[in-house]
């Protein structure tokens, strides 16, 4: 039993131990205090200052009153009288020879040696300061007066003192002033604990939140405290970032899903090729069977090219970076095409862009390539600067993209069912692969208005002087 209570007591122990020290709440709090403590003993210290310096103005403010009262009465008169002092006066007086002989006394002052020093009465009018003499219990206010002429001689000095007041020093006073530090200390731990936890609380709730949020449930979405700051940013941050996540998560669904049924097709008519060439009986001509074959796999071969490229771009692999000039380029890709479709280039000067030349020639061949399948008579392909961007333009004669499926062209495995019929062994890919490598580059692909056909339209940031141009 005892040693179970003991392993709850250092559990506790820790438990409290972490809060304090390793939680945001804990160290604000402990920061706090610690720098509240030091201020408000510096404060407190300050206060006992101040109210010992007015004690003792007080108290010396009451000796010299006491000395000019008792020396007025002295001087009124040719016989020595009593030293009484009146309640509201000093009560150590003494009048005082030059050699420290104590002429005369009050009667709390009766058997004690002069109040004030022989090295500080000597030859001195008029003295008025603290002192600490070794026969009083406390140092004292001292306010001498040398009176010339007096029944009790010439020369002769009038003391009152008063012993100081010692705030500090007084038990109930320390006390006091512990207790008030302990409360204020107290207020102030808990006050800082209370609202860093309050502070803290939708940052909590968003942990909870984000702890209960998986793979398959990606569609909750973390509370947002109306705080305006920078709690709200952050909550606001993360749920931009689920959504992002989300959208993400199920285009990579969809993906696998359209990769495994275009990959489906050409795998299940190679599949069938080769079991009816086996059927076949010998001596058959397989060459036409083989070359169908062969199709299949060259369209395989495609899809798997164009799934390795769309990786390296999501996984953003670096490839070297180089000044292109983008008329060479286009006047170097339209030169290497079969002229199945005419090509009329318009390519201005000026249009150069930091990049990888391999990339940008295959958003170029991608770009051309699906110009070829929809053109009815001719291409036209345009080089300029505009604004300060490069700008690449490939227009055809074709059918055209509504204006409603301009931005699904760029969906992965999107095909329109004119591009179905146009080409049925296209991927899909194509035009996703061009703005993937655009947006890549820091620029943009899209499809603009033309009054026929469809217009692509790539619009890059020209590259900054000094590096080595590829042409």
């Amino acid at each position: 039993m005892a040693t179970t209570r003991a392993g709850r007591a250092g559990r506790w122990f820790r438990h409290w131990r972490s809060r304090l020290l390793y939680s945001i709440r804990g160290r604000a709090t402990v920061v706090t205090v610690v720098v509240s403590a030091l201020i408000l003993d510096v404060c407190l210290a300050l206060a006992g200052m101040l109210a010992q310096d007015a004690a003792e103005n007080v108290v010396a403010d009451r000796v010299e009153k006491t000395v000019e009262r008792i020396g007025y009465d002295i001087a009124r008169t040719d016989a020595t009288v009593p030293i009484v002092p009146r309640e509201d006066e000093a009560n150590l007086v003494q009048i005082v020879r030059n050699d420290q002989t104590v002429l005369a006394a009050s009667a709390d002052a009766q058997g004690l040696p002069a109040l004030a020093a022989p090295s500080l009465n000597r030859n001195q009018l008029l003295i008025d300061r603290k002192t600490c003499p070794a026969f009083l219990d406390d140092c004292a206010w001292v306010f001498g007066l040398r009176m010339p002429d007096s029944p009790y001689g010439p020369q002769v000095m009038l003391y009152a003192a008063e012993p100081l007041p010692t705030l500090a020093g007084t038990w109930p006073v320390t006390l006091w002033a512990l207790l008030i530090l302990a409360l204020l200390l107290g207020l102030i731990g808990w006050w800082t604990w209370r609202t860093v936890g309050r502070t803290l609380a939708p940052v909590e709730a968003i942990r909870a939140e984000m702890a209960g949020i998986s793979a398959a449930g990606l569609g909750r979405r973390v509370p947002v405290p109306d705080t305006g700051g920078e709690i709200q940013h952050l909550a606001e941050t993360v749920n931009d970032t689920l959504e992002r996540l989300e959208e993400a998560t199920g285009r990579e669904r969809r993906f696998v899903s359209d990769a495994s049924h275009d990959l489906r097709n050409p795998i299940a008519g190679l599949h069938t090729r080769l079991e009816v060439a086996l059927d076949e009986p010998e001596g058959y001509d397989w060459r036409a069977m083989t070359r169908e074959a062969l199709r299949d796999t060259e369209r395989l071969n495609d899809i798997v090219a164009d799934l390795l490229e769309l990786s390296r771009l999501d996984s953003r692999a670096p490839a070297p970076m180089e000044r292109v000039d983008l008329a060479a380029l286009a006047r170097r890709e339209i030169d290497r095409r079969p002229a199945a479709v005419p090509i009329t280039p318009r390519l201005g000067e000026g249009a150069v862009v930091e990049a990888n030349p391999v990339r940008l020639a295959r958003v170029l061949g991608n770009l051309l390539g699906n110009a070829e399948r929809h053109a009815e008579s001719g291409i036209g392909v345009a080089v300029g600067v505009e604004e300060g961007e490069a700008v690449l333009e490939v227009v055809d004669d074709g059918a055209g993209v509504p204006e409603e499926a301009r931005e699904r062209v760029f969906e992965r495995f999107a095909r329109l069912p004119e591009s179905r019929r146009r080409d049925p062994a296209g991927t899909g890919l194509g035009l996703p692969i061009a703005r993937e490598i655009a947006e890549i580059y820091g620029g943009t692909l899209r499809i603009a208005d033309s009054p026929v056909g469809a217009r692509f339209v790539l619009r890059l940031p020209l590259a900054p002087p000094g590096a080595t141009l590829v042409r």
